[in-house]
């Protein structure tokens, strides 16, 4: 086969067509445009989103704003004073944290936030800490580590 013996298969190339060219033709005297009126016209029509004067959809709609990142990392949020829950001593893990309520999606990483205040020592095992829960968790007694 031959680059000069290709050709389109039957059906995919049509005849223009043309308008305007007398009625036997089957496109003549209105050319395809029906009778009077806008759309009719040259160059009549409307704009894309009018509505025949109806206030449209894209100016009913409140515009958005901003952009969401798609890639951002979501924390299990727990904050020291929720810590005290646990007794003296005890290891804590975001799986310990699941089981006693205090994060409900395990396939996320874990932060531990410094609002309220803990009494006693806690080993504390997260993904990541701020630097107020650290200072807490260590004044208390306790140890940080990063999973």
């Amino acid at each position: 086969m031959k680059q000069n013996e290709l050709s389109p298969p039957v059906g995919a190339k049509h005849k223009r067509k043309l308008v305007g060219r007398g009625d036997g033709s089957g496109h003549g005297t209105y050319s395809g445009r029906g009778c009077k009126g806008q759309k009719a016209r040259s160059g009549g029509g409307v704009r894309p989103g009018f509505e025949g004067g109806q206030l449209p959809l894209i100016k009913r709609l409140p515009r958005k704003r901003g952009f969401t990142n798609v890639f951002k990392t979501k924390y299990n949020i727990v904050n020291v004073g929720k810590l005290a829950v646990f007794p003296p001593g005890t290891e804590v893990t975001p799986e310990e944290l699941l089981r006693a309520g205090l994060i409900n999606t395990p396939n996320h990483p874990t932060k531990i936030l410094g609002a309220g205040d803990i009494q006693h020592p806690l080993l504390v095992s997260a993904n990541k800490f701020s630097s107020s829960a650290e200072k807490k968790i260590l004044a208390a007694g306790g140890k940080v580590k990063q999973a």
